[in-house]
């Protein structure tokens, strides 16, 4: 063989070698589904994006986070049982289907208990918050960090509601949470549960008058087009939690559970601004797409209407631990 034919022989091979490398790493990745109930446009979209990212770039590309948004591997409370057995991955779940797991989580859905969001997230990130997500892991579910759903706000259908009586007789889906719902029906509601994905069709038939999420996901579920009135409540602070099933998580090294649990306080962070953003800038947009906002309520007569339900609250969770969660500044 000429030496130039060698030559060009060995820059070929070079070349493959060269032009396998990438598809040899992209072969090897390990694809790994994360699952979430709202769009790709949304706080938990934002979170899962910034989780993906984080883990990829932190693994050198060894992984790779299949994002499974729009309840593609089904409700969250379908979600957290795949997680416990090991057929669901990993999974970005709102607060309200926690305390199905860990019932100690519930006190986080109690109404008017958080001033704001900053408040929530002191207590979230604080002693309470780690206490709470290590309780998961004897649930068979490995919870790596607080993220947000957001500040929850009423929509309904049928009245604007500015004052508690006026939530008497409103047919509400609530989510699948027994605080919630017990709030709700203290204000005189006929409350019942929903799994997510079947809310907006219940909605529109009329099977419920009206529902309450955070603002974000009202705009990333559409719920403007099936609801003609919003109240901003903010009754419930609503976190999202991000969690690995713990199979999946006992094969990681050491490195690699560092690099996923740093991944999930940047999805934490991430649905926090998100989430934040829509709060502030998204009840405009709902506005011009029709919706009549009541802007301004007596959070303190709201509190007061739900007071019957408060000693159920105080029994099931400690009246300690939530005047304790309300003492944080």
């Amino acid at each position: 063989m000429s030496k130039l034919r060698m030559g060009v022989v060995a820059a070929a091979a070079l070349f493959a070698l060269a032009a396998g490398v990438p598809q040899a790493a992209a072969q090897s990745a390990r694809a790994i589904k994360f699952g979430y109930i709202l769009s790709t446009d949304s706080q938990l979209g934002a979170g899962a994006a910034a989780f993906a990212a984080a883990v990829e770039k932190g693994t050198g590309g060894r992984f790779k986070i299949d994002q499974q948004p729009n309840s593609a591997l089904g409700g969250e409370v379908e979600m957290l049982k795949g997680i416990q057995i090991g057929s669901v991955n990993m999974a970005f779940i709102t607060g309200a289907p926690l305390p199905n797991i860990v019932p100690e989580a519930g006190v986080i859905n109690i109404p008017f208990l958080f001033r704001d969001a900053a408040h929530a997230h002191k207590v979230l990130d604080g002693a309470v918050g780690q206490d709470l997500l290590a309780k998961f892991t004897a649930k068979e579910v490995v919870a790596l960090a607080w993220g947000e759903n957001g500040t929850r706000h009423l929509t309904n259908a049928k009245r604007p509601v500015a004052a508690p009586e006026d939530v008497k007789g409103l047919k509400l889906r609530t989510p699948q949470s027994e605080v919630i719902m017990g709030g709700f029906k203290a204000l005189g509601a006929d409350a019942t549960p929903l799994p997510f994905p079947q809310l907006f069709d219940a909605l529109k038939s009329g099977q419920f008058d009206g529902q309450e999420n955070p603002i974000a996901t009202i705009i990333a579920a559409k719920f403007d087009q099936v609801q003609k009135h919003l109240t901003l409540s903010a009754h419930v602070y609503d976190p999202a939690l991000v969690v690995i099933a713990p199979d999946l998580w006992a094969e990681l090294s050491d490195a690699d559970k560092a690099v996923f649990t740093d991944a999930a306080k940047a999805a934490a962070a991430a649905s926090r601004a998100f989430a934040a953003d829509a709060e502030a800038k998204g009840v405009a947009s709902l506005e011009k797409a029709g919706m009549q906002v009541v802007r301004t309520v007596d959070r303190a007569a709201f509190a007061k209407a739900v007071e019957p339900a408060m000693p159920a609250f105080e029994a099931k969770f400690g009246a300690d631990l939530i005047a304790k969660i309300r003492a944080v500044q």
